[in-house]
């Protein structure tokens, strides 16, 4: 429990403002004269008290405000609890502006709870998505891979989606959280086998096999984020997943020099995961089943068939499927060929690809929240914009040396960063709950074909013409992209699930 006292001295209008109930991050309910409790906010505990002193000389008052509160944000406390604790102690109005940290509607206690509980998830979903990508060319050094091995490792595992696949359709059938919760803890057991491989094709099949609960994992928090957030939070709040996500990858990437001290240091990466795994057990005994998943198994009158509603959203499907495609021709050999550019073509050690990597990466977070933020006011322009101007950029950093490659890096990570929660909300939105995550299990296939055909592309034509000119060869995809967003995409911003989807169970009203 959080305690704040606010003095401040003000005339009769705005001491009728601070005696208001508010209505902006939470909802209040004045309880007696002066006193105020919450009715709907990101609080498991909430307290105001508002005391008004005599009039002074110059007929204005003193105004003592105490505020109790107790922030709903298990894990993440210690880090958004405080701004919380601090905006909600300010003496103001009832619709004071809503700052811009926060989502433009409002997140009851149970959604902000829930969120925090995904982050943990994402967090360590994070380390595992992100660790064959930062650690492949210190594993190639062991194994005397060279760049077309490398992407033919890293295109194979992206056959880990043939298996994501039946897990995404068993989550529309029995659930959301029992696929999440059996998932991440398969996902930690799995990826720590990855320790034990003699050969980079062992590695990339025991990979095979991690990574596959690892996406259907992912694929079912972006699901959970959509039917559990209010209309005008779902991408602020996918946003914030995907930093969780970046903060879980970072700790790979502050690790990296540890896979430089020897030829097979680079094994210690692949047990972290079994240390992260007491705090998802943790997380997930606080997850329920979301609320549109129940009430629409409480009025399902027949067995549920995924495949056969999807036909039924054919032209939604084939739309973000092309352009998962399109994005992912560019963006994974991008990611994952970036460590070994670095390495051979501009010399970096582990560590100096570690400090690139942090310096130029962690402002890709605020992009990404920023970018969240936005969407909330409208997705398709977010989203065309952050991918032709992320994209340009990653383009221009491939072709530079010396400041120019960390300025463009980070320009890159910035901007293109944004794309990810104004286009990713899109996948869940536009799907009804009886198919959400069989939807998502698709388009992240047609993802993994761009992905195949990117790092094969990469991989073969890098070691022709070098990595520079074979990524400006593969930008055509995302700018193609960038104008199916303009001209076919539908606005999706403040629009519930249920009026997108219409055939879906309208959720009982609350309160």
């Amino acid at each position: 429990m959080a305690a704040r006292e606010r003095v401040a001295v003000l005339d009769d209008a705005a001491v009728a403002r601070a005696l208001l109930p508010r209505t902006s991050v939470v909802t209040e309910r004045e309880e007696s004269p002066g006193v105020f409790v919450s009715t709907d906010g990101p609080t498991s505990s909430y307290r105001r008290v508002v005391t008004v002193g005599d009039a002074e000389a110059d007929g204005r008052r003193r105004v003592t405000q105490r505020v109790d509160i107790q922030p709903a944000i298990p894990y993440w406390g210690w880090f958004f609890g405080p701004p919380l604790v601090n905006h909600l102690a300010k003496i103001g109005g009832p619709d004071d502006k809503v700052p811009m940290w926060f989502p433009p509607d409002h997140m009851d206690e149970r959604a902000t709870a829930t969120l925090s509980r995904l982050g943990v998830m994402a967090f360590v979903l994070g380390y595992g998505a992100t660790l064959l990508t930062q650690s492949i060319t210190f594993i190639a050094g062991e194994f005397g891979a060279d760049k077309g091995a490398q992407g033919l490792a890293l295109a194979s595992v992206r056959v880990d989606i043939l298996l994501a696949l039946p897990l995404t359709l068993w989550a529309d059938r029995h659930g959301r959280r029992r696929l999440l919760v059996g998932g991440t803890i398969a996902a930690c057991v799995l990826t720590a086998l990855g320790a034990l491989a003699p050969s980079l094709w062992l590695l990339t099949g025991a990979q095979v096999l991690a990574r596959a609960v690892i996406n259907a994992s992912i694929i079912t928090i972006a699901v959970m984020v959509a039917e559990e957030m209010p209309s005008g939070a779902r991408a602020w709040s996918t946003s914030l997943m995907s930093v969780a996500g970046f903060f879980g990858g970072g700790i790979c990437v502050m690790l990296l020099p540890v896979a430089d001290l020897s030829d097979r240091s680079w094994r210690i990466l692949f047990v972290v995961p079994l240390l992260l795994l007491p705090l998802a057990v943790r997380a997930a005994r606080g997850l329920t089943e979301t609320q549109r998943f129940v009430a629409h198994v409480e009025n399902r009158t027949e067995r549920v068939r995924p495949l056969e509603v999807l036909r039924t959203h054919r032209r939604r499907f084939l739309l973000l499927a092309a352009s998962a495609s399109l994005l992912s021709v560019f963006a994974t050999p991008a990611s994952q060929f970036l460590n070994e550019f670095l390495r051979t073509e501009r010399g970096f050690s582990g560590a100096q690809i570690t400090l690139f990597l942090t310096v130029t990466s962690i402002p890709g977070g605020i992009g990404i929240v920023v970018g969240g933020w936005l969407a909330e006011k409208g997705r398709r322009l977010v989203g065309a914009t952050a991918t032709f101007v992320g994209v340009g950029a990653t383009v221009m950093m491939f072709i530079s040396s010396g400041a120019g490659l960390y300025a463009w890096s980070t320009l890159a990570s910035i901007i293109g960063a944004a794309a990810v929660p104004a286009l990713g909300v899109y996948g869940a939105e536009l799907f009804p709950t009886e198919a959400r995550s069989a939807a998502n299990g698709g388009i992240s296939f047609a993802s993994r074909i761009g992905s195949v055909v990117g790092l094969v592309f990469a991989g073969e034509l890098g070691d022709r013409i070098g990595l520079p000119r074979a990524f400006a060869y593969l930008a055509i995809g995302p700018l193609i992209l960038t104008v199916l967003i303009l001209v076919a995409y539908p606005e999706t911003a403040h629009r519930e699930l249920e009026d997108l989807n219409p055939e879906d169970t309208a959720l009982p009203p609350t309160g």
